[in-house]
């Protein structure tokens, strides 16, 4: 195993983060080994929670107590998680040290439930940010209509925020928009900028399952050989060509004078994180998400296996030096065949926020089963 792999790559310019989190891996020291490999950050979501609850007994005893206390089951899963939150948040506070408060968060995701209505939204990112009181906690907030003011109005406040659920640039432009109007607002109100740090999550793997399903479909309907052979060249191209053009994006809004004057009152670049990463398409490389979006001042959150697979057979390399006129050539080569990405990324959105909504929903399940068992006992 390449232990020193990660730690190149952090090096060259990008952070790996890991996108699962569990109370076992956190006690054991399996989380601290990884750390020691070069992880420096972690991110969660209601889903991994559910995964972790519902299948292991990890969780059963603090369902007890709590559920001797009294507790509801909302307040048994704000519990559970912000108790695991913050012990990640401890493990990688030496990171977030080290590396001048750049690296080392931990993500939670506010109640998808509450996804739109944004003076809710505000008042729970506040009340995590205060219950779990650590520095290296980032708060995730989907970057919805409703959510662009919330990125907005946290960052306004002095919170770190991890804009979520991102899949088109006119998306991405409209967090970044939102996250310097915040920077703004933090400097108005007297409060210096030098401690706020945002990233904003796109979604990449999703955008290839789509556009890949659409061109299959294509490929079946008996079109030319010659057509055939191109629509063949497109399949996986999507999601990548879509995040090279959010990369070439991203650099230019940070180069903006808007941003300038920020960064001279010691504001930070929100910086661009991959997500979504885990190859879907068993054709695939299973390391295609990270080795393919290898690129300087990013983040790639990624699952234990694809970190794993990644750890013994990747390389590193800048996987964005070429000339962005390829990435838009594919993206219209998508859309003459009936393939329109920002479509697309306006029906990945709407699956997202209602996914996370199913997630969170059953996570709650979870727990009210378990609750239940604990209690026949």
């Amino acid at each position: 195993m390449n232990t020193s792999l990660l730690k190149e790559l952090h090096s060259f310019g990008q952070s790996i983060w890991l996108d699962y989190i569990n109370r076992a891996m956190i006690k054991s020291g399996k989380l601290e080994k990884m750390i020691g490999l070069g992880v420096s950050g972690m991110t969660s979501n209601p889903s991994i929670f559910n995964q972790v609850i519902s299948s292991t007994a990890d969780y059963d005893d603090s369902i007890a107590e709590l559920k001797d206390l009294g507790k509801t089951t909302f307040e048994i899963y704000d519990e559970l998680t912000v108790n695991d939150i913050q012990q990640a948040a401890d493990a990688f506070l030496p990171v977030y040290q080290s590396t001048d408060k750049n690296d080392g968060y931990v993500s939670l995701e506010i109640n998808p439930l509450l996804a739109h209505n944004v003076s809710e939204q505000i008042k729970e990112g506040i009340r995590l940010h205060s219950k779990v009181n650590r520095r290296n906690l980032m708060v995730k907030v989907p970057s919805t209509k409703e959510g662009i003011t919330v990125i907005e109005e946290l960052t306004a406040r002095g919170i770190n925020v991890n804009a979520t659920l991102i899949f088109s640039i006119q998306q991405y432009e409209s967090v970044v928009k939102a996250y310097l109007s915040g920077m703004k607002k933090l400097l108005e109100s007297g409060k210096p900028l030098k401690e706020v740090r945002s990233v904003a999550s796109v979604f990449v793997s999703r955008i290839d399952t789509v556009s890949d399903k659409a061109l299959e479909s294509l490929l079946q309907s008996g079109i030319k050989p010659k057509e055939k052979e191109k629509v063949i060249a497109l399949q996986g191209t999507a999601a990548v060509a879509n995040s090279r053009l959010m990369y070439e994006t991203y650099r230019n809004l940070f180069e903006s004078k808007e941003f300038i004057s920020l960064a001279q009152e010691e504001g930070h670049v929100q910086r661009l994180l991959w997500a979504s990463t885990g190859t879907k398409n068993p054709k695939y490389s299973e390391i295609k998400y990270v080795s393919e979006l290898i690129a300087k001042f990013t983040v790639n959150t990624v699952p234990e296996n694809t970190l794993n697979a990644f750890i013994l057979h990747g390389k590193v390399k800048d996987a964005f030096n070429y000339d962005a006129k390829g990435s838009l050539n594919a993206i219209n080569s998508l859309k003459s065949y009936g393939v329109d990405i920002n479509q697309i990324c306006d029906n990945l959105l709407k699956e997202g926020v209602n996914s996370f909504e199913k997630a969170f929903e059953s996570l709650l399940n979870s727990i009210e089963t378990k609750s239940a068992q604990i209690i026949k006992k």
